[in-house]
This record gives structure tokens, sequence and C-alpha cells, in this order.
């Protein structure tokens, strides 16, 4: 894959063909931020912020769509309740080694950040040195539930008009997500040991009005992490911190970036 700045591209990952772009440097020259987008997510509704990340930390920042979502190609339908955890094992490397990634973060919002911390987790890979993770989600909360239904509700009220704007096959996208969290085996769905197997560091960040998760998702991370963590509570915020408070958002991403930045300058003089 050729990096072109802010240029619609292609990768090939688990076997599928994927929008993405890219903003920045590319692998190399500066470490690299890879966003992994929410479960209706795609490359358009991150908007500006990967644009805006990249300015301000000077780093490269690769977006993409992960297959059924975007314009990237779909996927059979209905989803396996593990999608997060096969996406993290069985597609993201695909991904990285596509982007020719050298080092850099992992930056997840919500599915996304479930995939990211469950990569951190399971695939020992030297070369992402920390984890942004916004609005994860490591168990079901009957909270987060009942708002996955009221989505539902909300798909065929106009719902369904907004997002067809931003993919491909909407009703993909939707009910591959939808289904798969109100599907009654789901329930018990629980990653919460990833986080016991994380030694990078770590920026947990969540709006406190999240409709589709409590505190206690953050909670996880700071009782059961070996590594350091840091936590931002994103006040007047619900799930999408980086469009409800995209400036205290990209403060604390940044600032997470250059600390890591840092100390990789400080281990390079010590060495």
């Amino acid at each position: 894959m050729a990096w072109q700045t802010d240029s619609a591209i292609t990768v090939t990952a688990g076997g599928k063909q994927l929008e993405a772009r890219c903003y920045g440097p590319p692998p190399g020259e500066r470490p690299t931020v890879v966003m992994l987008h929410e479960g209706l997510g795609s490359v358009g509704l991150w908007r500006d912020f990967p644009r805006k990340l990249a300015d301000e930390t000077g780093w490269g920042v690769f977006c993409f769509s992960r297959a059924g979502y975007g314009n990237s190609e779909p996927v059979d339908l209905p989803r396996p309740l593990d999608y997060m955890t096969r996406e993290a094992v069985d597609v993201l490397p695909d991904v990285l080694h596509a982007i020719g990634f050298k080092e850099g973060i992992l930056l997840g919002h919500s599915d996304g950040a479930t995939i990211a911390a469950i990569y951190g987790g399971s695939v020992q890979d030297h070369r992402v040195r920390g984890l942004v993770l916004i609005a994860p989600h490591f168990f079901t909360e009957p909270e987060g539930l009942a708002s996955i239904a009221e989505a539902r509700n909300a798909y065929g009220a106009g719902l369904r008009e907004k997002l067809a704007r931003h993919h491909a096959d909407v009703d993909v996208a939707f009910k591959g997500w939808n289904d798969a969290w109100l599907d009654p085996g789901f329930k018990e769905w629980n990653v919460e040991e990833v986080i016991d197997y994380l030694r990078i560091p770590v920026l947990a960040m969540q709006g406190r009005n999240d409709q589709y998760g409590t505190l206690k998702q953050i909670e996880a991370i700071e009782s059961r992490i070996y590594s350091p963590a840091d936590v931002e509570i994103i006040e007047d915020s619900r799930h999408a911190p980086f469009l409800d408070q995209p400036e205290k958002t990209l403060a604390a991403v940044a600032e997470f970036v250059a600390r890591l930045d840092r100390i990789e300058h400080t281990q390079v003089e010590m060495a």
C-alpha cells in the first residue's frame, strides 16, 4: 500500500477490501496512530478528528472501515458473537502489515477500543507502544443493552437515513452490530481478562454521560491493569467524546502521545 496523505485508499485485510485514509507522515518517518471505529462507525464518521490528531502530534494517522462498514466490502450476517476478538486476532494483523506499521499506538472507540484492547492483550507485538481506549466495553451491562435496544427502534424512525450517508450497505452495518449485541447469548459476553495481559501504557477515556456503558468499564481497567493507565472522564459528553468535546479529547490524546515520545527518546539516549 502506498501511503497517500489525505486520500481515499484501500487495503486488503481478512480477505476483504477495506476503505481507508491516512494523514501525516508514513510509517518509518514517524510513529503511527491506527484508529479503530465504533460499532456503527466508518472512516467518514471520525469527521476531522484524524486530521487534527496528525496535525497536533506530528505522527501519522491511519483509519479504516472494517468489513461491513463504510465503503468496505460487506460481510455475511449474522456476525459471530465473538466478532471483536476475530477482528483483533484475524484482521488487524493484516491491516498493520498492509500499511507497513513500524511503531505507534492503537486508538479505538467503543467496539474499536475493545478490539484494540484484545489485540494488546492477546497478540505479542512490540511495535504497539500504547493504547488509547475511548468508551471501551469489556462486558455487557443492562444500561448499555437497553440503549442498543432503543437504537433498534430509532433505526426505523430516521436513524437509517442518517447512517446511510456513511455506509454503502447500511442494513449490514447496523444489523451486524445491533443483532449481535441483542442476541440472548451475548449477555454473557466478557473479555475482561485481556486487561490482565496488557503491558503497555493505556489512556482510557469515557464520556460522563455515556449511554452505552457505565464507568464500571473504566474501573475494570483501573483494577486489573499492571501497566501504567491514565483515565480521563470527559464531562458534558456521551458515547463519543471526540465529537461532543473534541478539544478536550484531542488534548488528552496528544499529551499521551507526547509522553510516549519522551519515553522513547529517553530510552534511545540511554541505549
